[in-house]
C-alpha cells in the first residue's frame, strides 16, 4: 500500500484506544441500568445502601474478632492470660494447622454474607470481605509464601459458577501482594453439604477428598501456605491442610472470613 494512503501511527493509536474506551463504556450499560432500577440492598436487612452490600446498622451487628485470642486456634479469649497461652481446646486437640485466624464470629450477619457470597451470586461482597480477612490475617499474610483457595469438585464449581474461596483469595492477593496458587490444590473426590454434620461427619465427608496436583507441587513444596475458605469447618479444613502438607508444605496456616466460636464453654 502506498505509503500516503496509509494512517498516521498516531491517528491509528488514538483509534484504538477510543474504541476500546467505547467498548469499556458499553460493557458496563447493562450494571449501570441495572443499578439505577434497583438500588443495592443490605445483605441482612435489605434496606437500601451505598457500597458494599452491608448497611452500617448492620456492619455494626458483625462481631469482629480481637486480640486477645488462642494464637493456634485464633479463638478469642474472655481475658488476657498472658502471651502465647493457648486455649485447652488447642491443646487438648491440636489441629493439623499452624495456626487459623478468622475476621468475624459466625453469628447471623456474618452466615447471611457468606450464603449471598457461596449461593446467591454476591460477588460483590468478596472485596469488603476479602479486606477484613486480610486485617485479622495479617501476622500470618506477611509470613506467607502462597496463598490457596480451598477448592470446589469441579461439577459444584459448574454448577455454580464460581468459587467464593477463590473469590476471596483474589481480593486478599491483590491487598498483600502474596501469590495465588489457585490450581495448586484439586478437590478430587465429590462430598456432601457439610451443613447440618457433626465434627466427626464432617471429618468422614471429606476424608481423602483433596490433593494437590503434581504439576503444582512446586507452588507448595517448602511453602509457608495460608489456605484460604470461607467458614472453617473442622472437616475441610483439616483435611485440606493434610494435603498441603502431605505435598511437604513448609507451614499451612488457615485464614477464613468466619468462624463458630462456642460461647458456652470457656476457651481457657
Amino acid at each position: 500500500m502506498d505509503a500516503e494512503a496509509s494512517p498516521p501511527r498516531s491517528i491509528s493509536t488514538h483509534l484504538r484506544g477510543a474504541l476500546s474506551a467505547c467498548r469499556e463504556v458499553f460493557a458496563h450499560i447493562p450494571r449501570l441500568a441495572l443499578d439505577i432500577a434497583l438500588p443495592t440492598l443490605c445483605v441482612s436487612c435489605r434496606e437500601p445502601v451505598d457500597g458494599e452490600g452491608v448497611c452500617a446498622e448492620c456492619w455494626a451487628k458483625l462481631s469482629f474478632i480481637e486480640p486477645p485470642y488462642c494464637p493456634r486456634l485464633g479463638i478469642p479469649f474472655v481475658y488476657d492470660p498472658g502471651p502465647d497461652l493457648l486455649s485447652m481446646e488447642a491443646i487438648a486437640n491440636p489441629p493439623a494447622y499452624q495456626r487459623a485466624r478468622a475476621a468475624v464470629r459466625y453469628d447471623d450477619v456474618a452466615r447471611t454474607l457468606v450464603h449471598s457470597l457461596k449461593y446467591q451470586d454476591r460477588t460483590d461482597l468478596a472485596p469488603a470481605m476479602g479486606r477484613w480477612m486480610a486485617r485479622a490475617g495479617q501476622q500470618l499474610l506477611e509470613e506467607a509464601d502462597v496463598l490457596v483457595p480451598v477448592p470446589l469438585h469441579w461439577r459444584r464449581g459448574w454448577s455454580r459458577r464460581y468459587n467464593q474461596s477463590g473469590a476471596l483469595a483474589r481480593v486478599i492477593s491483590r491487598q498483600t501482594g502474596v501469590k495465588l496458587a489457585s490450581e495448586a490444590l484439586r478437590r478430587v473426590r465429590a462430598t456432601e453439604q457439610q451443613i447440618g454434620l457433626s465434627r466427626t461427619q464432617r471429618a468422614s465427608n471429606v476424608q481423602g477428598a483433596f490433593k494437590v496436583a503434581p504439576d503444582r507441587s512446586a507452588d507448595i513444596q517448602g511453602r509457608r501456605v495460608v489456605l484460604i475458605d470461607d467458614v472453617l469447618t473442622s472437616g475441610a479444613t483439616t483435611d485440606a491442610c493434610r494435603a498441603l502438607l502431605r505435598a511437604k508444605a513448609a507451614q499451612v496456616d488457615v485464614l477464613v472470613f468466619a468462624r463458630v466460636v462456642d460461647t458456652h464453654r470457656a476457651p481457657i
